[in-house]
């Protein structure tokens, strides 16, 4: 049977591949403790936004997300949530919107029931 071969090896290529971007994207970048290159290989997070980080740690750790977004040039709640998405943490957690916030639009506006 050596016609399956070459499937055989793409296959198993294809399944490597995919286990190991499945274990990039679990892999966590916690804020207070990377380096310039580790917070420089989150998505979203660029030589600029990672030099402002380093130089507001440097005053001293984050103790929280809030925190984090209030002394961060650059850095809201949309992009903490989208950094967090990308694996950023503070303190080993990912961000969690405020409570009481509720999503914008038309369809937040409506009841539940008439949203079928």
């Amino acid at each position: 049977m050596p016609a399956l071969k070459p499937r055989t090896s793409l296959w198993r290529s294809l399944c490597l591949w995919a286990l190991l971007q499945a274990g990039a994207a679990l892999a966590a970048t916690d804020v207070n403790s990377a380096r310039e290159a580790d917070l420089d290989g989150v998505k979203g997070i660029g030589p600029g936004l990672s030099s402002r980080i380093l130089a507001e740690r440097a005053r001293g750790p984050f103790r929280d997300w809030p925190d984090l977004i209030a002394r961060v040039k650059g850095i809201g709640p949309g992009a903490a949530a989208r950094l967090s998405a990308n694996g950023l943490t503070v303190n080993g957690a990912a961000y969690a919107p405020p409570q009481g916030t509720q999503a914008s639009g038309a369809l937040a506006a409506q009841p539940a029931a008439s949203r079928d």
